[in-house]
C-alpha cells in the first residue's frame, strides 16, 4: 500500500476575476475549489492513475470533512485524524493578481499526534510512506526524522520531499526517494549549480548522505534521476503553457511511484508527463492528459 502524509491539508478555493479595485465591491468571475496539500496531491494523483492508496491527513471541523468526503469519492482510502479545535483551512487563489492568501491551518496538539503514530504501526515491508512538504508550527521541526526512525525496522520505503535541513536531516535513514527542486538542490550545497556535471554531482553527495535515489526535478529545464543503482537518467521537459505550477512537483512524485512497477526510466518519464500535465490545468491533471505527454 501507498501511504501519504499531509499534516496541513487545505481547500485552495480560486477565483477568476479581472482587475482589483482596493476599497471597492468586486465579483468573480468564475470559482473553483481545489483540495491540496503537498500529501493530499499525490494520493489524487495516484488516484488518477490507478494506484491504490491511502491519504492520512489531520483534519478539523466541517472543511476537514469536506476533504474527506471529496477524497472518498476519488477512491481514495482515508485515515484522517481529526482535531478537537479549529478548522481544516481554506487558501484563496487570486490567479489574475498572481496573489494568494494561505491560512494558517490549525494546530496539532499531542493526543492527535500520539494517534498518527498509532497508525504508523499498521505499515507493513514494501509499503511505501510518502513525507511532503513543510512542517506546521505546532510540530517539532524533527518530525519527519521520529517517523522514518520508527519505521525503519519495517522495510517501508519512504520518499521525502521537501526542503533543507528538514531532507538532509532524513537522510541518515536512508529514504528510497528524495525530489529536490533544483533551487532547493541549490540551498543545500549553496551555490549554483549550472550544468549537469554539477547537478549530477550534487544528487551523488545527497546519495552518500543516505538518499537511495534522488530526483532533481528542473522545471522548463527538465529532470534528473540518479538510481541506487548508479544508472542516471534525463528526461527534457515538456513544452507546455503553464496555468497554475501548484501541485506539479507533487505530481511528479506520484507518477513517479506508478511508474517503478516498470522500471527506473519510465518513472521517470510518467513522473514528468505528470508533472507537466498537472501544470497545465488548475489542480491535479487526469489521467487521459498525463498520457498524451507519455505517447
Amino acid at each position: 500500500m501507498i501511504y501519504t502524509v499531509t499534516f496541513n491539508p487545505a481547500l485552495d478555493y480560486i477565483m477568476t476575476t479581472g482587475e482589483i479595485n482596493i476599497g471597492k465591491t468586486n465579483r468573480s468571475k468564475s470559482e473553483e475549489i481545489v483540495y491540496g496539500g503537498k500529501g493530499i496531491n499525490v494520493s489524487v494523483m495516484l488516484s488518477n492513475l490507478g494506484a491504490e492508496n491511502t491519504a492520512i491527513a489531520f483534519a478539523a471541523g466541517f472543511t476537514g470533512k469536506e476533504l474527506e468526503r471529496a477524497l472518498k469519492e476519488k477512491n481514495i482510502n482515508t485515515e484522517f485524524i481529526y482535531l478537537e479545535k479549529g478548522m481544516t483551512r481554506i487558501n484563496l487563489k487570486l490567479p489574475y493578481i498572481d496573489t494568494e492568501i494561505n491560512a494558517a491551518g490549525p494546530e496539532i496538539d499531542e493526543k492527535a499526534l500520539k494517534a498518527f503514530f498509532i497508525k504508523l504501526e499498521s505499515l507493513k515491508e514494501k509499503d511505501i510512506l510518502v513525507l511532503a512538504g513543510s512542517i506546521p508550527k505546532s510540530l517539532p521541526q524533527n518530525i519527519y526524522e521520529r517517523i522514518m526512525e520508527k519505521l525503519q525496522h519495517k522495510n517501508v520505503k519512504t520518499v521525502v520531499d521537501a526542503e533543507g535541513e528538514l531532507l538532509t536531516n532524513t537522510l541518515k535513514y536512508k529514504p528510497f526517494l528524495i525530489k529536490p527542486n533544483i533551487h532547493e538542490l541549490e540551498g543545500i550545497f549553496k551555490k549554483a549549480l549550472t550544468n549537469e556535471n554539477e547537478v549530477l554531482t550534487a544528487a551523488k553527495e545527497l546519495q552518500k548522505m543516505g538518499a537511495l535515489n534522488v530526483l532533481v526535478s528542473m522545471g522548463g529545464e527538465g529532470a534528473y534521476l540518479l538510481t541506487e543503482n548508479g544508472e542516471s537518467y534525463y528526461k527534457a521537459a515538456h513544452k507546455i503553457e503553464v496555468k497554475s505550477a501548484v501541485g506539479a512537483g507533487d505530481s511528479m512524485v506520484a507518477g513517479f511511484i506508478k511508474g517503478m512497477e516498470n522500471s527506473y526510466e519510465y518513472a521517470l518519464a510518467l513522473g514528468t508527463a505528470a508533472g507537466a500535465a498537472t501544470a497545465s490545468v488548475n489542480g491535479i491533471a487526469e489521467k487521459e492528459d498525463v498520457y498524451k505527454f507519455i505517447k
